[in-house]
């Protein structure tokens, strides 16, 4: 009898990445094929984003797509639009099964049951506090360089435009000794980095006993044998304490890179959006973490068209930016959610003010990443090779520690392997080189 096909379409985050991974794996421990999105499958699972309108639109036209590919196929659909629109999920043609962002361990028998016509089509609970991190099964399996590591789910800081803390539930630390065991098995299956990740990563060990912390964490996981790199993925800046600095800059086997959200450049706008932090404050912890790790690559987002933002108010983010010198920005529209009390706030932006602001962000940030780029021309750096360029015979491209795109010419033996290469031209924010040998 053929093995029965599933398919996952993933949208957003590097959670939902993770979590993408760790559900494919409890799919191929009871049998199940996981194939390409683009292929003919018997289960589509499509998890889902909510960021911004955007990514609900994104959302509904993966799931027709999908369901297109194969108009008999099961469809599940999980992730932070189905736990916050679950109505909405449903209404969509050809869609089996939603479950949110919680109890996604019997996914496999949720399907099953669909298929079998025996399950509601929804099954959505809401948070309601108490809730435990929620392990699954199977150890991801992932790309073959670089694993995701989930450690946190959850967040409590209610910022005044962000629906995530209603998808994705109050604070969850995973236990020390779970996130270990993980991060051993990974670097035993051959990855060279691993990403820490969460949706409040740098909350990690609020909610737990006996002073866990993050800090304490990355000392723990800095010394597993085999380890080449360990990178975290986003920072909140009131979550950098100086325990945190010390212990990054005393790491080894660091990226020294760090994404640490801004959103506004503007003390008034930060207020109104419910961020704990000033211009001030935040420039002043970009200088500490430059001074104790050198070469960082620091990277950030900013949001413009927030309510009541005004020409005034978006200058002071521009200059802020060109002044701290982000080495990548990641800019985005605001976008009223419903639920959250930004969407009710007046003075909202109108779109086309909005758009020409985004440009003029984007285009500041095209130009701080090639400059951060440039800085590094002439030099020797150390890149773990991802893969081979598409449409490009013999060339491969890979990222330094400090998040920096390198191509360079190579063979089909390198992926995998961390090498040396000389930065010898620069296209734009991406560095051009050559391996050294010896």
């Amino acid at each position: 009898m053929d093995k029965k096909r599933v398919a996952f379409a993933t949208l957003g985050c590097k959670v939902n990445q993770y979590e993408s991974a760790a559900l494919a794996g409890l799919f191929r421990q009871r049998g199940y094929e996981v194939v390409d999105a683009g292929e003919k499958a018997d289960v589509y699972v499509i998890n889902t984003c909510t960021v911004t309108h955007l990514s609900d639109r994104k959302s509904r036209q993966l799931i027709r797509r999908m369901s297109r590919t194969n108009p008999e196929a099961v469809i599940a659909v999980t992730g932070c639009y189905a736990q916050v629109s679950p109505e909405e999920v449903s209404e969509i043609p050809g869609v089996a099964l939603v479950v949110g962002t919680r109890d996604r361990g019997g996914l496999v028998d949720l399907v099953e049951n669909a298929a079998k016509g025996r399950m509601p089509l929804e099954r959505v609970s809401e948070y309601t506090g108490g809730e435990q991190f929620e392990e699954f099964a199977a150890a991801s399996v992932q790309g073959r360089v670089r694993a995701f590591l989930k450690i946190q789910e959850g967040c409590s800081n209610f910022c005044t435009y962000c629906i995530v803390p209603h998808a994705r539930g109050p604070l969850r630390s995973r236990r020390p000794e779970r996130v270990m065991e993980e991060a051993r098995e990974l670097v035993g299956k051959g990855f060279k980095e691993i990403v820490l990740t969460g949706i409040h990563t740098g909350a990690y060990g609020k909610d737990l006993n006996g002073g866990v912390t993050l800090a304490g964490l990355l000392q723990r996981l800095s010394a597993v044998p085999g380890l080449s790199r360990l990178r975290l993925s986003s920072v909140e800046p009131n979550d950098i304490t100086p325990e945190l600095v010390e212990t990054l800059s005393g790491m080894e086997n660091f990226c020294p890179h760090l994404h640490v959200p801004l959103q506004s450049g503007d003390d008034f706008i930060l207020k109104r959006m419910g961020r704990r932090y000033t211009a001030w404050e935040y420039a002043r912890l970009a200088e500490i973490l430059r001074e104790n790790l050198p070469g960082l690559g620091l990277t950030t987002d900013v949001m413009v068209g927030f309510p009541g933002e005004t020409g005034e108010n978006f200058d002071n983010t521009l200059r802020f930016v060109e002044k701290v010198a982000f080495s990548r920005l990641h800019v985005f529209k605001f976008s009223p959610r419903r639920g959250t009390p930004a969407a009710l706030f007046e003075d909202q932006v109108e779109p086309p003010v909005k758009e020409e602001r985004s440009r003029r962000l984007i285009d500041a940030g095209k130009k701080l990443a090639a400059g951060f780029a440039s800085r590094h021309l002439g030099g020797e750096l150390d890149v773990l090779v991802e893969q081979r360029c598409e449409n490009s015979a013999g060339l491969y491209e890979g990222l330094t520690g400090n998040y920096i795109r390198v191509v360079f010419p190579g063979n089909e033996n390198l992926p995998g392997r961390i090498v040396r290469v000389k930065a010898v031209d620069r296209k734009g924010d991406v560095i051009r080189g050559e391996i050294i040998i010896g």
